[in-house]
């Protein structure tokens, strides 16, 4: 069971929504939204202010031993205020331009571990335990040429890295983040070259692509147009691994041209994962649901969210935390109204940033932890 939990941190100005999960195995997982409540304030008052919160949080007697694994920073300027970024950072992070909708410069999302061994090496995180090696690495850019080339030198470089650790993309890696400067004009460009590039290294409809979130966001560098974040895993049998695709609900991405799966499964002996990409108001023929619609559109989008999830033998229930991307600012208020309504308890961020398909109005990701008993399989 996902244990919820809400921490006012009033000297800090901070709220944090957390999650927790303990397995049999003896890992402990938490996923960790924090906000900030002071408007009005310099972004680098706000940074440090999550700073003080984050330390606050450590020093409670449940969190001893928690490391952080990775983390993600949604700025409201990313040009302007990456260099007020503290210079370390525990976990490999990503500051990305998508705009907090809830009044602050600045949130974050936090997922840490307690009963691995985390080392660093080169901005790659490892997470190593019973047998398992979990590799995460954000932040990755390629500030030249279009974003076509940018795309495939982010995935030839990804490539190489993972070849380091005697791994590759199409065996080893289970997510991906593609955020995208002006998403209207350059997501085409990226969405040809991951395509051609996924066909030269054996990831087609026969076979399988990645779970997987494109969507608009502003890299620091301005002559970024495509910044990568990645998670990998060694050591797991393939049956460990399933691709969800809840057809009722959802077409295969790949009749309208992308090349991502709609959500994977990962089974361990004591809990599985399921990592749920980039999700709209889609139908099963890949037609938008609600054109114009802000509410009709997010309850399918939950809706779809919820199949995939079933399909993994999994629910909201088991989710861990939730990220909402909104084309318009105009429907913030009504769709975290919607939010606080459904999903009250779980950790959630609700950022300006454009779905990859302008009719959509709102994209929705989300990571669930699932209680397991399945001896054939060692526990996370």
């Amino acid at each position: 069971m996902i244990k919820y939990d809400k921490k006012d941190f009033e000297p800090a100005g901070v709220v944090l929504q957390t999650s927790a999960f303990s397995g049999c195995g003896g890992v402990d997982e938490w996923h960790v939204i924090m906000h900030v409540k002071v408007a009005g304030e310099s972004f680098s008052g706000q940074m440090e202010r999550l700073a003080r919160a984050e330390a606050l949080l450590m020093k409670e007697p449940e969190w001893e031993g928690a490391q952080c694994v990775t983390r993600r920073y949604f700025l409201s300027d990313s040009a302007n205020q990456y260099a007020d970024m503290p210079a370390q950072l525990s976990g490999a992070t990503s500051v990305i331009q998508q705009p907090p909708l809830d009044g602050s410069k600045v949130a974050v999302w936090l997922y840490l571990v307690r009963g691995m061994v985390v080392s660093s090496q080169d901005g790659t995180t490892i997470c190593a335990s019973n047998g398992y090696t979990h590799l995460w690495r954000m932040g990755m850019q390629h500030p030249e040429g279009d974003s076509a080339l940018q795309t495939t030198k982010l995935l030839d470089r990804y490539e190489e890295i993972l070849s380091g650790y005697g791994a590759n993309v199409e065996e080893n890696c289970m997510r991906t983040w593609f955020f995208v400067r002006d998403v209207d004009t350059h997501y085409a460009g990226l969405v040809q070259a991951r395509k051609e590039w996924f066909s030269r290294h054996g990831l087609t409809e026969q076979t399988h692509y990645i779970a997987s979130t494109g969507i608009g966001g502003g890299p620091a560098d301005t002559k970024a147009l495509v910044q990568l974040g990645t998670y990998a895993m060694k050591g797991m049998e393939p049956s460990q691994v399933r691709y969800l695709h809840a057809p009722q609900w959802l077409n295969a991405t790949h009749e309208y041209g992308v090349t991502f799966e709609r959500g994977t499964a990962i089974e361990y002996g004591d809990r599985a994962h399921v990592l749920i990409s980039g999700t709209a108001s889609i139908d099963h023929l890949g037609q938008v649901v609600y054109p114009g619609d802000i509410v009709g559109q997010t309850r399918r989008m939950w809706d779809n969210v919820n199949a995939l999830l079933q399909e993994a033998q999994s629910s909201m229930e088991d989710v861990m935390h939730i990220i909402v991307y909104l084309r318009d600012i105009a429907d913030y208020t009504t769709v975290s109204r919607l939010f606080s309504e459904r999903f009250p308890q779980i950790p959630t961020v609700i950022t300006l940033a454009p779905v990859c398909r302008p009719a959509w109005l709102i994209e929705m990701e989300c990571v669930a932890v699932v209680p397991r008993n399945q001896a054939e399989y060692r526990a996370f």
